[in-house]
């Protein structure tokens, strides 16, 4: 007694489990489901292609206003290809397609070879042929197989149907599709286990260091070429071109001579080094009662600055001005080097002071004694690198993909269930009905063809009646 009620427990228990793993299968099957994940993940993307990924937080701090940068930071937005947000969204389409697929896709796809009731579909026709079943059950299949159908013989019952089939293989359309969606999350995360990307900029005669892979690169020169381009609205000073001339040393320890370019990445180990941009960056000199005091160490790129010793204020170096008009000693259209200068931005405490544009080689007065120069410039070139070992698997996907969804819609699997009867008199009735995956009504055309290609390969009995309800819907 006791043990028959442990039983049941069990039982009730294991069709809990089960109904709920069934409704679970069914939420992930849903297409709405599965198309919202799709626009979540879309959105998310959407995120890191608008937020610039992989930078501090002072450079968010400056470019966006103070509760964007705090969000960005909180949230982590600026890694989002790696947090468990986006890898999490991956990993549900990822079930919800599984899901749909095993659940959906393949039953209506690929159905099996089943009996149906010829009437009961709206494509289809009956023929009337001389012959006994027998016979015209071989030559209608030979008839079909002559045409480039699949021809598959069943019996149920005790009665034998005939299923013809068109482009059966592309009924796997979806699932190749779904095959290239795989692969592509596939390869997402390699990159986000194995990847690593990012940017450094080099002066000129200096040597940077890719910290991920040890990768030195050491830039003996840049060159830059702008042309001035004439248009409507004035002269276009347009970058045609700039070149960094460097020496790289990978994990071998091996240096070699490279030309990194725009649009020509110099692969070392496998990691990509692209050039990006380029800019001046500026020795100052800092002067108070015309004694040198203590400044900055280094070139100063745009956007960085240095505090004024003995005081609250600090200079920030903002950008580079090529040339000076001498008439207004406004920043000049030509951004060459002709009679340079820079902007930069006074600051006292947190509160800008005033900015100032100060040519190169002339000293400006700070106040309290304090002067400063930009002495001279020097070119660097900005790096951008990645390491992505999951690209031959996100390329492979995308091909499988596309494949895929072009079987999906280039191709029309249709399937043709044939049923002969004997009708007496000599004859024989052939029942004919076909389906596709996209309905009926792309597949009435060639079905009426079908039918009357066969009324005229067949030898007539008495009478030869043909019946179709070619629109869907109708019986």
């Amino acid at each position: 007694m006791e043990a028959g009620r442990s039983g049941r427990i069990a039982f009730r228990a294991l069709a809990g489990v089960r109904d709920a793993w069934d409704e679970l299968i069914g939420l992930f099957a849903n297409i709405p489901f599965g198309v919202s994940l799709l626009a979540i993940w879309a959105f998310l993307t959407m995120i890191g292609v608008i937020i610039e990924q992989g930078k501090d937080a002072a450079f968010y701090a400056s470019v966006y206003p103070p509760p964007i940068a705090r969000l960005i930071a909180r949230l982590d937005i600026a890694n989002i290809y790696h947090s468990p947000a986006y890898i999490g969204v991956l990993g549900l389409i990822l079930c919800s397609m599984t899901a749909a697929t095993f659940t959906k896709v393949i039953p209506r796809r690929i159905p099996r070879l089943n009996p149906v009731k010829i009437e009961a579909i709206p494509l289809h026709a009956t023929v009337r042929v001389a012959g006994d079943a027998a016979g015209v059950g071989e030559r209608v299949a030979a008839f079909f197989a002559a045409r480039g159908w699949q021809v598959r013989k069943r019996e149920f019952g005790g009665t034998e149907w005939t299923f013809a089939d068109k482009n059966n293989w592309a009924r796997r359309g979806v699932l190749v599709a779904h095959i290239g969606f795989v692969l592509i999350a596939t390869g997402t995360t390699i990159y986000w286990a194995k990847g690593y990307s990012g940017q450094f900029a080099v002066l000129s005669g200096e040597t940077a260091t890719i910290p991920e892979s040890g990768a030195r690169i050491a830039l003996e020169r840049f060159a830059y070429r702008i042309d001035p381009v004439r248009t409507k609205a004035g002269v276009v000073y347009q970058p045609i071109d700039y070149v960094s001339n460097a020496k790289v040393t990978g994990r071998d320890g091996t240096t070699r001579d490279a030309v990194i370019r725009v649009n020509q990445p110099y692969d070392v180990d496998g990691t990509l080094v692209y050039q990006a941009t380029y800019g001046f960056a500026i020795n100052f000199t800092l002067r108070k009662d015309g004694r040198p005091v203590a400044g900055p160490d280094h070139p100063l790129k745009e956007g960085e600055g240095f505090a004024v010793g003995g005081t609250s204020r600090a200079i920030q170096y903002q950008r580079f001005v090529g040339t000076i008009d001498r008439a207004t000693g406004q920043p000049g259209a030509d951004p060459r080097p002709n009679d340079p200068g820079v902007v930069i931005q006074a600051f006292d405490g947190d509160r800008p002071a005033g900015a100032a544009l100060i040519p190169l080689g002339r000293p400006i007065d700070l106040g309290a004694g304090y002067t400063l120069e930009a002495a001279r410039y020097v070119l660097y070139s900005g790096f951008q690198y990645r390491y992505d070992p999951g690209i031959p698997v996100v390329g492979l996907g995308a091909f499988v993909l596309l494949a895929g969804l072009c079987i999906s819609f280039y191709f029309l699997p249709a399937r043709l269930f044939v049923l002969v009867r004997d009708a007496g008199a000599g004859t024989s009735e052939v029942g004919i009905a076909a389906t596709t995956v996209r309905g009926y009504e792309v597949f009435e055309d060639r079905f009426r063809e079908i039918v009357d290609e066969l009324r005229r390969s067949e030898p007539a009995g008495d009478a030869t009646e043909v019946q179709s309800a070619p629109v869907l819907g109708s019986v």
